[in-house]
């Protein structure tokens, strides 16, 4: 078991989604940096899917109850173990009565918890991920609270040795600019040429609201095509028809900072969506802090599948030389 001692900003449970539930207005929710959950999973001998804990910002402080096989992923926020520096990207032990916690974030956004076993919390709809906006999954569907007590599954399948470390062509490094890679679509022809140019040559600047929901970035107005308004859109010309909004898609409503739907975000609606995020792109989205910058970059689809194809052959590499140990 751990002991919430701390709850840190935003701590909470999350495995790789909800999946299958989109139609129906439920959102995918999980880890916003599936690499980085995969990542600390294979490195204490679960399977990829179990649930850990997301830390964003800044670090809660955990107490074991037990003793525990560990690892940290993602983003900089450096860890400590009774006070002592320990590494990331690394097979870590701990023992009963020791404290997990965190320094003041360096890169990066979001840290992943990996504990053999995995958090052992009820599966809801296939999935024990955190969407705090119903309040379901995780514990009690909400972010981890002071006093709060976490459940550690079965750690008898752990295989890795406690001192592995992932190498470095392994681990991501994080910038304060950053190239964010866009198949651009559905509702595109919407913005003028000269305002599609203007997405993809200045830099955007994240803003304070950059959470799960989504990202919204400031940097310039963007313009719509002229037209009259079909039936059902509404008045603004950012506004159409209602449609389904991907994970990663991009919307302008009223043509002022547009803003990114990621994990928890609703899953259609009337604002037009001039692109989406590709999916290894994703991850990399969710590192990036308030106040840095985001520069998008038009690729097509093929572009998009090799990226993903090359991201899940990583991970295949990565699993030979961990289970090779």
């Amino acid at each position: 078991m751990i002991k919430v001692m701390s709850p840190g900003l935003q701590t909470t449970v999350q495995d790789n989604g909800r999946i299958g539930y989109y139609e129906v207005g439920m959102p995918p929710s999980g880890a916003m940096d599936k690499y980085s959950l995969t990542v600390g999973n294979l490195l204490v001998g679960n399977d990829e899917n179990a649930a850990a804990l997301e830390i964003t910002y800044m670090g809660p402080v955990l107490q074991f109850q037990e003793d525990a096989i560990i690892a940290l992923t993602g983003g900089e926020i450096p860890p400590k173990i009774n006070g002592q520096p320990v590494p990331m990207w690394e097979t870590l032990s701990v023992k009963a009565g020791d404290e997990l916690s965190f320094d003041f974030v360096k890169q990066g956004a979001r840290v992943y918890l990996a504990v053999a076993g995995g958090i052992d919390v009820p599966l809801i709809m296939g999935s024990r991920s955190t969407y705090t906006l119903c309040g379901i999954g995780g514990l009690e569907g909400r972010p981890l609270e002071q006093g709060d007590e976490l459940n550690i599954g079965d750690q008898s399948k752990h295989q890795v040795p406690v001192g592995t470390r992932v190498q470095s062509e392994f681990i991501p490094s994080f910038s304060k600019v950053n190239e964010i890679r866009v198949i651009v679509g559905l509702c595109s022809y919407r913005l003028t040429e000269e305002s599609k140019q203007r997405f993809f040559s200045i830099d955007w600047t994240v803003t304070t609201e950059a959470n799960r929901v989504g990202y919204r970035f400031k940097g310039e107005r963007l313009n719509f095509v002229e037209r009259e308004q079909p039936f059902g859109a509404g008045s603004n010309p950012s506004n159409v028809v209602d449609l389904g909004y991907p994970i990663g898609s991009i919307q302008v409503p009223d043509g002022v900072e547009p803003i990114a739907l990621l994990n928890d975000a609703v899953t259609g609606g009337g604002y037009a969506t001039i692109g989406t995020i590709i999916s290894t792109d994703l991850d990399k989205m969710a590192q990036i802090k308030t106040n840095e910058k985001v520069r998008f970059v038009a690729v097509d689809i093929e572009e998009a599948l090799q990226a993903r194809k090359e991201n899940k052959q990583k991970i295949e590499k990565l699993k030979q030389q961990l289970f090779q140990l």
